[in-house]
């Protein structure tokens, strides 16, 4: 399958998307701060599983109805970081889909995740994940997973990875930075966390006129995948001094 996250800085690359799943052959299209009542309900065959609806600017996510049959969709609330709570940029920051493989015969869940912004701390942006990732499980016990989009953690992403992986997921960054908006900040923000699948390559694509580039994820269904079971799940996990503060980690 290959999947298209885009952060689409406040709707003004939409343009872009049907230019983009054509010429990238995408299966699956992920979209943060998109303007939700503006998106169609389709693009370029892709069809809209659903757009949050609780503010203006949030997630859509789209799929190929040839590929895919659409069982269920959800979108979550995480925990609100002190931007969040002041402005309201935001409440929905997951939106989910459980799509049903035709060819396959199995089913995956797919989502489209943006993080809290940068004034958070990282510990929230983790906390964000993990509820995220095991929200997702409960969409169906022992399918895969592929949650992609806007994680907003720019550094210290080697000890997130080692986070996920303990929590029995794999964390796949693109092939080279993906946000270059602020010179301090630029680097590695959109990427994939999954589950049962073989993440072939995550491609960050050439640049519009989003502050954030767009990533292509290429996934397989890992062989003898069975039934998940989460390798930890901590009521909270561990903090690290150096790892928390705002913007910087």
């Amino acid at each position: 399958m290959r999947v298209i996250s885009y952060n689409l800085r406040k709707h003004a690359a939409a343009h872009e998307l049907e230019e983009l799943v054509e010429a990238r052959g995408a299966n699956v299209l992920c979209l943060q701060e998109a303007d939700t009542a503006a998106m169609p309900q389709h693009i370029s065959g892709l069809t809209l599983a659903r757009a949050t609806s609780q503010n203006r600017l949030g997630l859509a996510l789209y799929y190929r109805e040839n590929m895919f049959q659409l069982q269920d969709v959800v979108t979550l609330e995480l925990k609100k970081s002190l931007h969040d709570i002041v402005l309201k940029p935001a409440h929905e920051r997951v939106l989910a889909a459980r799509l049903r493989d035709i060819d396959a015969g199995r089913d995956v869940i797919i989502a489209s995740f943006h993080a809290a912004p940068l004034t958070a701390l990282n510990s929230l942006r983790r906390h964000q994940i993990r509820t995220a990732l095991a929200e997702l499980q409960k969409m169906g016990e022992g399918v895969p997973i592929l949650m992609v989009g806007d994680y907003n953690y720019p550094v210290f992403k080697e000890r997130l990875s080692e986070r996920v992986r303990r929590a029995g997921y794999d964390l796949t960054l693109s092939d080279s930075r993906t946000y270059t908006r602020y010179r301090f900040f630029k680097g590695h923000y959109d990427f994939a966390t999954s589950v049962g699948l073989d993440i072939e390559k995550v491609t960050t694509l050439p640049q519009g006129a989003s502050d954030h580039l767009p990533i292509l994820i290429t996934a397989t269904y890992k062989q003898g995948h069975e039934e998940f079971r989460s390798a930890s799940n901590p009521s909270h996990d561990e903090e690290y001094v150096a790892e928390d503060g705002p913007a910087t980690g």
